[in-house]
């Protein structure tokens, strides 16, 4: 395959769906399946064991889980477990979770990079197999290790991706981690000052390593029968965040006062019918700056160019004919 590639599965999609995008990705070449895990609507861990259980290839990356609804010795022993189920191929992909869900859960988001900075450090001393004592702001533990009960105790190789936007989490994931997993619905563009704080962070490392992996979640549509089809069904996506986590909107260039106008005509909650009321005020132009849609040759284009941009691997997240978008991108992929 001439650009690696992912894929994105989660709450959008139903179990079935999910099964069967991994493995396909599994058949076809893909280098990873990351798993969502965002609102209360489905966990992430189960379905990444039981893909982990069906595919032999793929690595298995949460994409990502939060660091406030686990323990962290729960976190460390849970991915522990599913490099048993397939050794090799599991990834870590953490995130500081969002408003106003943390708060209305009782874990309200409070110092988002000291706290990621701590829970992290544990994990990694876990996954190196030694004793954990530390006393932090967010984190306590106290002189614990992993069991090793009846199999050999020893230390498990897990990358650690931080779901990072903002600079500052940038620089702690350039410092601390294995990579960063980039959210959708972000401009290629967004990737020069991206790669700026990550490189920051990298000069503060003290283990040697001068760089890290990025991956990024690109919405995906493909109709090669109906290109603006395609378009529209990223359209509503796109709509749809606007209208209720409006903070993306300076990250993908939009301007305040189309926020606004947007959400006046969507209304709270922003139901299917009234995004469609509001979509006529997004133009095209925006909607193909932050995702991959159209024809396939304009689909994997754009992915290519999320690639030349710094992104190692697009990770595709299918909205639309899910099944031609992944089926014809897999295709396109191949050459």
């Amino acid at each position: 395959m001439k650009l690696p590639l992912g894929i994105h599965v989660g709450e959008r999609l139903s179990l079935e769906q999910t099964y069967w995008q991994a493995e396909l990705a599994d058949q076809n070449g893909f280098e990873s399946v990351w798993v969502a895990e965002g609102r209360l609507a489905r966990d992430g861990i189960v379905p990444a064991a039981v893909i982990a259980s069906k595919t032999r290839n793929v690595k298995i990356g949460t994409g990502v889980v939060n660091n406030k609804s686990r323990n962290a010795s729960l976190m460390a022993v849970t991915f522990k477990t599913l490099d048993e189920l397939a050794p090799g191929r599991a990834i870590l992909g953490i995130g500081a979770w969002w408003e106003p869900l943390a708060t209305k859960v009782g874990q309200p988001l409070r110092k988002p990079v000291a706290s990621m900075r701590e829970y992290i450090t544990v994990l990694q001393t876990f996954f190196r197999n030694e004793v954990v004592s530390f006393d932090g702001e967010f984190v306590q533990m106290q002189d614990v290790r992993f069991d090793s009960m009846y199999r050999e105790n020893k230390p498990v190789d897990i990358p650690i991706y931080i779901g990072a936007v903002g600079p500052r989490m940038l620089e702690l994931a350039g410092e601390i981690s294995d990579g960063v997993h980039m959210d959708f619905l972000l401009p290629p563009s967004y990737l020069v000052g991206a790669k700026e704080a990550i490189d920051k962070g990298i000069a503060k490392r003290t283990d040697g390593k001068d760089s890290i992996d990025l991956t990024q979640i690109v919405a995906c549509s493909v109709n090669d029968d109906d290109p603006q089809e395609a378009i529209d069904a990223c359209k509503a996506f796109l709509t749809l965040y606007l209208a209720q986590q409006p903070h993306i909107a300076e990250h993908c260039g939009v301007e305040r006062e189309l926020v606004d106008r947007i959400q006046e005509r969507a209304g709270w909650p922003a139901t299917p019918e009234a995004i469609k009321k509001a979509m006529p005020l997004v133009p095209n132009s925006l909607v193909q700056n932050v995702t991959a849609c159209g024809t396939t040759d304009e689909v994997f284009a754009k992915l290519m160019e999320y690639h030349e941009a710094g992104v190692r691997c697009p990770v595709v997240s299918t909205l639309g004919d899910k099944e031609q978008t992944l089926t014809r991108i897999a295709q396109a992929a191949k050459g």
